[in-house]
This record gives C-alpha cells, structure tokens and sequence, in this order.
C-alpha cells in the first residue's frame, strides 16, 4: 500500500510535540527516515547522534503545535 509521507512527518512532528520537555527536546524514538526527513525540512536539529532526544527548530516547534492540535485537538462546541 503506498503511504503519504507527508501525512506521516505531520503525525512524527505532532506526536514529538506531546513529548516535549526541556522547551525544545522531545525523545526520539520515531522511524528515522521521518526524523531525517523532518530535518532535511528544518523543523528538526539534526537528528544523527548520540542524544536520546532531538531538537525542534523555531520553525518546528510552531509546525508542531499547529499539528498537534489539527490532528489530536478536540473540535470546539462553538
């Protein structure tokens, strides 16, 4: 079955945003071709060494958010 990779990065980024901690830091225990991916966009630091987290970007930290609550926020009553 061919899979939207986009999708995916989108589902990687907001689920590393439910992870945060330290502000920026998120563990990185996601498929390493998202991570690479996410970082060849520049919404991750690289993500290619020994630290058990990785560092989302300014611009990552606000893509983030805005997927975490497209995709897992609860819709308003109003």
């Amino acid at each position: 079955m061919p899979l939207d990779l986009d999708r995916i990065d989108e589902a990687t980024l907001a689920l590393l945003y439910l992870g945060l901690h330290d502000e920026r830091r998120a563990w990185k225990g996601f498929d390493w071709d998202a991570t690479d991916r996410l970082h060849a966009r520049g919404l991750l630091a690289d993500p290619r060494n020994k630290n058990k987290s990785v560092v989302l970007t300014d611009e990552g930290l606000a893509a983030a958010k805005a997927a975490c609550a497209r995709l897992f926020g609860e819709e308003s009553d109003a």
